[in-house]
């Protein structure tokens, strides 16, 4: 049988494609790594989250072998304990995100033209620009579904529509507190969109307020996951626990997609169009193990791009502490109330200016420490860098759980492209299937940390003022597992870049991807939402080519 479409990977990049395709009675197979996972499969299980790593492949069996470059210029490697794994599941790491939703701004899509060259990075323009893809935001926002309350600000983004179809979740009475310090101190406020459903609409149930977004699946399928919210309600053929391992081509098309089942049996899927979006470093690694006598260092990459311009979310992380023995009998009522949202954002300096230049800056977003119990207590064992035990551990255990409460901090801001971040393959090591695993070699630029560093203590004087204590902040060089993007970047040029403006390989003429390998820079955002809204555009273009 040759099917109309093959699609590797199920989450955001993927379910787009799958959605509008299938609906439109193509012949659609989707071909995902991990299991099938329901709503009734979810549970708030620590253990299984927090220990025993229940929605990534085992390490010992599947890994990858990671190279950081450090601050004295060597090579820090990690085989098999630092990994980049993040949802194999139906659904991907969508079904996983926090979902805080922030669309790009226009002048993310030309961080060169406006902001110019910086020395030892490898930025460049989108190949589109903000006004190729608003519509595509808006239909997210309503297919998906996303809730907030858009206000106005120096750097929000043009809309079609006046607010977000959703009205925002329920928040805690502490954002209040924040609210307040930000007008005191001249700085704008922003709901945090979240793609989360406030009450029942979509076919799907609405938020519970449990507060167990990030890192967890969502049991009531509130979470606009790629799963819930497009694969459970679209006619494509979903074949889970199927690990693509190598595409076939001849010189100028893909003609089957190779994958193992849990048995280790091979298949065969024979399709017109082939669309990649198995997750940014999984696409390289499958592009680059598919060699042939037409691509001899990998499919699509006879100019040598795959892998290359690797990118994740630059930033850094900070939090402050709230003493119930420092605040009044209703505040520390506010304050201890469980399961209602921090959903704040800061972007009054997503540009900003020093040292007489103009600098893109970033988004800064707001949220509660996680109630996950165990890394909080984890971080309990040790004081002065001692580790501590008996009574005193039970007690600093009980006071941190009772006595008080943190906020966090996030920054989003650009990793810059640099050829030193990028993937490749072992010529060593393989995994359970055979198959050479993907090394990722790491490095973050100078300049991402000199932004961070800058939005860091922005966010600091906010909770300096709400009158947090023991607060502290961290930038470094290490970047996020679940914001990775880059490999297989769009461009007009073949020469740089693997895609072209349609997310289309230059050297091939029926292969499409659509995770987040395209993106050539990554913006000040978290990228879920726009790999959605580029997805649902190729979905449109990949209908012509059908067609035609």
């Amino acid at each position: 049988m040759i099917y109309d479409v093959c699609i590797i990977g199920s989450g955001a990049g993927a379910s787009c494609v799958a959605y509008e395709l299938s609906n439109l009675n193509y012949n659609v197979i989707v071909l995902e790594k991990g299991k099938y996972y329901k709503e009734d499969d979810f549970s708030k299980d620590e253990l299984a989250v927090s220990r025993r790593k229940m929605y990534i492949p085992n390490l010992k069996d599947e890994y990858h072998i990671i190279n950081e470059k450090n601050a004295d210029g060597g090579i820090d490697t990690y085989i098999g304990t630092w990994n980049f794994w993040n949802g194999s599941m139906v659904g991907g790491s969508s079904n996983l995100m926090s979902g805080f939703f922030h669309r790009l701004k226009p002048n993310d899509f030309k961080l060169k033209s406006v902001y110019g060259e910086i020395e030892g990075a490898n930025v460049v323009d989108w190949a589109i620009s903000y006004d190729d893809l608003e519509a595509y935001y808006t239909k997210v926002e309503n297919v998906i579904g996303v809730s907030g309350k858009v206000v106005n600000h120096r750097f929000l983004e043009p809309r079609s529509t006046k607010d977000f179809p959703y009205p925002k979740l329920e928040d805690s009475e502490v954002t209040k507190w924040f609210d307040n310090a930000c007008n005191a101190l001249n700085i704008t406020s922003i709901p945090t969109p979240r793609a989360i459903l406030p009450y029942s609409d979509l076919d799907r149930y609405g938020c519970a307020y449990s507060h167990y977004c990030g890192a967890y699946p969502c049991a009531t399928g509130a979470k606009g996951s790629s799963r819930a919210a497009l694969l459970q309600k679209c006619s494509a053929k979903i074949i889970p626990e199927a690990f693509v391992y190598k595409l076939i081509s001849d010189k100028t098309s893909i003609k089957e997609a190779i994958y193992y089942d849990a048995h280790k049996k091979s298949h065969s899927i024979k399709a017109r169009i082939f669309v990649l979006a198995a997750q940014a470093i999984e696409t390289s690694r499958l592009l680059l193990n598919s060699k042939n006598r037409y691509f001899p260092n990998g499919i699509a990459n006879n100019h040598n791009q795959v892998g290359k311009n690797l990118i994740f979310s630059s930033g850094g992380v900070g939090s402050g502490t709230f003493y119930l023995k420092d605040l009044s009998s209703n505040d520390a009522f506010a304050l201890m109330q469980r399961g209602l949202f921090f959903n704040r954002s800061i972007q009054d300096w997503y540009e900003f200016s020093q040292d007489s230049k103009i600098y893109k800056g970033g988004t800064i977003d707001f949220l509660f420490e996680h109630p996950n119990i165990i890394p909080n207590v984890i971080e309990q064992f040790y004081d002065n860098g001692n580790i501590i035990w008996g009574d005193n551990l039970k007690q600093k255990i009980e006071k941190n759980i009772y006595s008080s409460r943190r906020l966090n901090f996030e920054v989003f801001s650009d990793w810059l492209p640099t050829n030193d971040c990028f993937v490749s393959v072992s010529e060593t090591h393989k995994d359970k299937y055979g198959i050479p695993v993907a090394v990722v070699n790491i490095y973050s630029h100078p300049h991402d940390r000199k932004v961070g560093e800058y939005l860091s203590k922005k966010a600091v004087k906010i909770l300096q003022k709400m009158g947090a204590k023991d607060i502290d902040f961290s930038v470094g060089s290490s970047p996020p597992a679940n914001l990775v993007a880059g490999g297989a970047r769009f461009g007009n040029d073949i020469n740089n870049s693997v895609l072209d403006k349609n997310c289309k390989a230059h050297e091939l003429t029926n292969l499409y991807i659509t995770d987040a390998s395209f993106m050539p820079t990554g913006g000040s955002v978290p990228y879920t939402w726009s790999i959605y809204a580029n997805s649902f555009r190729v979905a449109d273009i990949i209908k012509e080519h059908l067609k035609s």
